[in-house]
């Protein structure tokens, strides 16, 4: 992810790269890099197409300039897949449909519509169609074995990923070997996906356990912690208690979150999630998941520090420091010494 990034900052294809990043990629990866795109914009040989992230960053597209379009937010899931059905509809309006039906529950109808929902050149996939599909899951699975044998590059490319993300049990001996050859070559970029793809298999991927734990007390990329712990998680969750406590001081907002969600009860745990809770400078989701998984907890037979601690912090009005700070963890605060040695911020 960071080359990306880095090339959109220095590479010469540097805009065609980014369309693609914000075709694939959610948002809060890449729209931060608008100041970027803006100081940059004018000197590039592609031709820009694609609507995002270009209308995002406020940066008008040759051959696009059009009045500002109206919102798609208020049509049902229905009415969107009329649009995305439908051959006079504009291919801007198909976008903003796919856009919007990111936003919700993964609709199954658009499964069939898939094939139709190529550039008008019909070389590329219309933006947000792949993460559209990506939100179905398993579901697009059938659909996907068909679309690997299409004559179109971009529609047999897109089947093969929805596989590779869905593999089934003949593919499990590869993707042990796989992730077995990524540890002992030290590969640092690419096994999370390998963990994920692993973790659908639950117990019976008991023999990637090991890795999986050398990945997530290693690995250099702090924002992977959380794709190797979820899939410890669902293989094997054998001793896993510190370092779901250990998550709760993570660097990483997944992380954070999973620790909420999986941190045995006790009080060191509910000192750190009421802390949480309470920081201002938390996100909105650790809040959130944290007030909810202290009120789910309650109960008379709770120690009295740890009611103490559940109790919401005063509101003064001021800021206050706080080891929670999503951009500033403090090392020495966390419950082992390997945190400070291990948790380094990325």
């Amino acid at each position: 992810m960071e080359g990306l990034r880095a090339y959109v900052r220095q590479g010469p294809h540097w805009a065609r790269v980014l369309e693609s990043v914000a075709d694939y990629w959610p948002a809060a990866w890449w729209e931060d890099l608008g100041d970027v795109a803006r100081a940059r914009i004018g000197g590039e040989e592609e031709v820009l197409w694609s609507s995002e992230p270009w209308s995002r960053f406020g940066i008008d597209v040759p051959g696009h300039r059009t009045p500002p379009r109206p919102s798609l937010d208020g049509l049902s899931d229905e009415e969107l897949l009329v649009l995305l059905a439908a051959d006079g509809t504009e291919p801007q309006t198909k976008v903003d449909a796919l856009r919007a039906l990111t936003d919700r529950e993964p609709a199954e109808e658009l499964i069939p519509l898939v094939p139709s929902l190529g550039t008008t050149n019909d070389t590329r996939p219309l933006p947000f169609l792949l993460r559209a599909v990506r939100r179905l899951e398993s579901r697009a699975v059938p659909a996907a074995r068909v679309w690997t044998s299409d004559e179109r590059e971009w529609l047999a490319r897109m089947g093969t990923d929805i596989l590779a993300e869905h593999p089934g049990p003949e593919a499990l001996p590869g993707l042990l070997a796989e992730l077995t050859d990524q540890w002992e070559a030290r590969a640092w970029c690419g096994p999370d996906t390998t963990a994920k793809q692993l973790a659908r298999f639950g117990p019976d991927a008991a023999d990637a356990a090991p890795v999986l734990r050398a990945y997530w007390l290693h690995t250099p990329h702090s924002y992977e912690r959380a794709d190797y712990l979820r899939a410890l998680t669902a293989i094997d969750p054998t001793g896993l208690d510190d370092a779901y406590i250990e998550s709760l001081w993570d660097c990483e907002e997944r992380a954070r979150l999973l620790g909420i969600a999986m941190a045995p009860q006790r009080p060191q745990t509910t000192e750190r999630i009421a802390v949480l809770r309470d920081d201002p400078m938390e996100t909105t989701e650790v809040r959130a998941a944290a007030a909810a998984r202290l009120t789910a907890t309650a109960g008379p037979d709770l120690p009295r520090s740890a009611r103490r601690a559940m109790r919401p912090a005063p509101d003064t009005g001021l800021p206050r420091p706080s080891a929670g700070h999503p951009w500033f963890r403090r090392r020495s605060g966390g419950p082992s010494s390997r945190t400070k040695r291990a948790r380094r911020l990325h």
